[in-house]
């Protein structure tokens, strides 16, 4: 199985190669790892023996920086190294003020994780929430080094659960310790055999309280909004666009509207505006207006602005469960906001718990939309206290871990 698996990790470099060749993340996916080696090895005696936190994109970064920022708190000395599997997550982050060295992680041979963990030699080593690239992962154990899964969200239906063979639990014996997210997770841990788990919530609740600490006012957002109602569509895509921008059009959606599409692209923006009726405006034309306050819609054009823009809305819809999976549901939601989303959330547990605690609701299609729309408009007060008070009940995985970790750290650092 293990050959099996490299040999389709080598295929998987070579696909994603060939895509490169028309495909424009593809290309930056393989330009972005196409000279790691030199690279890593003229960085590396200013980064070894770190902190090394691996992010699959830019949702896990997020996840994974209230820890990042409490260990270099706590160990400033120590380098911090975060590498990336999407350019989505590492062209946003490869700046990151607070981290020694940001780069993608190199495909998951047996070479390269012998190469870049040799290199690195790392104290301590942190996988955000999923990615069990296997070779890493054993080379990382091999130099017994501590590895840490953080925020871990485990499933049924993933093969470590549904598969006897033995390699796909393979990786899961490389971990020292699983924080993860849930009961459920754990008990699936133990299921098989793992004791080595504790549940320690989400950290992504304490990386929204900490951004929603520094939100400023923006004159802009000010102008437009022109002390009406917003109501925020975040994250979304086209066939969430083709059920609510009519609405928006003949009325029924009656607040200023704020549009963040997933795609900011110029193709994606002018999808938006063609299918629009109303006065609208792109962000970053703002200036060609003396005034804003007649525009119905603002569409959003540019990347990291919405965490802060929910900040000025009175309810959100958040896109992407009616693909793949849901988007960031907490950002809106520490600002008090109530949030509607798709029907597949099953894979984002945090889903399932705001419509438990009846701030979130999943809808099917338009009907189911506006009905819930509806139900938040005319209970919008007792609401928002609702939201604000789950989201600060969830609060403290950050801090859950940093005890639990305390006693490994300071054995390790010491070597």
């Amino acid at each position: 199985m293990h050959l099996l698996y490299n040999i389709g990790i080598i295929f998987y470099g070579f696909s994603i190669r060939f895509a490169s060749l028309f495909n424009a993340k593809a290309k930056l996916w393989v330009q972005g790892r196409r000279f790691w080696r030199s690279d890593l090895k003229l960085i590396a005696p200013k980064i070894e023996n770190g902190f090394w936190f691996h992010c699959a994109s830019l949702g896990e970064f997020e996840q994974g920086r209230p820890l990042m920022e409490a260990l270099k708190k706590q160990y400033p000395n120590t380098p911090l190294i975060v590498t990336f599997f999407s350019p989505s997550g590492y062209e946003i982050r490869k700046k990151y003020a607070l981290a020694d060295y940001v780069c993608y992680l190199p495909l998951d041979t047996p070479g390269n994780a012998r190469f870049f963990v040799n290199l690195l030699k790392p104290k301590a080593v942190f996988f955000v929430k999923y990615e069990f690239w296997t070779n890493f992962l054993k080379q990382v154990k091999l130099r017994r080094r501590p590895l840490y899964l953080i925020s871990g969200n485990f499933r049924s239906d993933q093969r470590f659960f549904t598969k006897k063979n033995p390699f796909y639990r393979l990786a899961l014996r490389c971990f020292s310790h699983f924080f993860v997210q849930n009961e459920c997770s754990e008990d699936l841990l133990q299921g098989i055999g793992f004791k080595n788990v504790s549940v320690c919530g989400d950290t992504r609740f304490d990386r929204v309280h900490e951004n929603a600490k520094c939100v400023k006012q923006n004159d802009v957002l000010q102008d437009f909004i022109n002390g009406e109602d917003v109501f925020i569509l975040g994250s979304t895509w086209p066939v969430e666009h083709q059920m609510i921008l009519p609405k928006i059009n003949d009325g029924t959606i009656k607040e200023k509207v704020i549009i963040a599409p997933h795609e900011v692209d110029s193709k994606s923006i002018k999808e938006i505006e063609a299918a629009l009726s109303v006065p609208n405006f792109r962000y970053s034309h703002h200036d060609e207006y003396k005034t804003l306050a007649h525009k119905r819609v603002l569409i959003l054009d540019g990347i990291g602005m919405l965490a802060n823009v929910y900040a000025v809305g009175h309810s959100a819809y958040v896109g992407g469960a009616f693909g793949k999976g849901l988007h960031n549901i907490l950002e809106p939601a520490v600002f008090g906001l109530p949030v509607i989303f798709g029907p597949h959330y099953e894979k984002f547990p945090e889903g399932q718990e705001f419509i438990d605690a009846g701030i979130g609701f999943s809808v099917k299609n338009v009907d189911e939309f506006l009905e819930k729309k509806n139900f938040i408009a005319e209970n919008h007060g007792g609401l928002k206290n609702a939201t604000l008070a789950f989201m600060k009940r969830k609060t403290g995985a950050t801090k859950l871990i940093i005890n639990r970790l305390a006693q490994d750290l300071e054995m390790y650092l010491s070597v």
